[in-house]
């Protein structure tokens, strides 16, 4: 059902964003303690403001309250991505190359299930990253497939 809500909002709010030149960089349906919440999260370059999210979150509403694809009660909300944002898509990859991200993988490779590095490279669906152990600089080349979550990642 959860899959279904997160289809059917693509379809909805997929034309209010290509109107306005938005990005749609996730969608999740989750049940939070006895709340459920519909989050979409969106962005542009340069970033997002808050005045963005309300016109988007304004026109989804009307939206779902038309056709009602929801039966309990539910939270819409609109937002942008944050610093660590999520790269979900091949094409999320190519655009930040050159960033710090946060990969964590279905099985490990080299012993390990999770990296933190420099995004170096992204071709042929095999993400390259430059890691540091100690004071050695590392890379390893991550399959597409085999990345079961990866965001950017904050550097202090």
């Amino acid at each position: 059902m959860s899959s279904q809500v997160v289809k059917t909002t693509e379809e909805l709010v997929k034309p209010i964003l290509e109107e306005k030149n938005l990005e749609l960089v996730d969608i999740e349906y989750v049940k939070e303690g006895k709340n459920w919440f519909l989050r979409i999260f969106i962005d542009k370059e340069g970033g997002i403001d808050i005045a963005e999210c309300g016109e988007v979150s304004e026109q989804l509403s009307e939206k779902l309250d038309e056709i009602d694809p929801i039966q309990e009660a539910y939270f819409l909300e609109v937002s942008s991505p944050g610093v660590e944002r999520p790269l979900k898509t091949a094409e999320d990859f190519t655009k930040h190359i050159n960033k710090n991200v946060y990969v964590k993988l279905f099985e490990p490779i080299n012993g390990e299930k999770a990296y933190e590095g420099i995004l170096k490279d992204f071709s042929n669906n095999i993400a390259t990253i430059e890691y540091k152990v100690k004071t050695r600089k590392l890379q390893v080349e991550i399959p597409f497939d085999k990345i079961a979550k990866a965001r950017l990642a904050v550097v202090l």
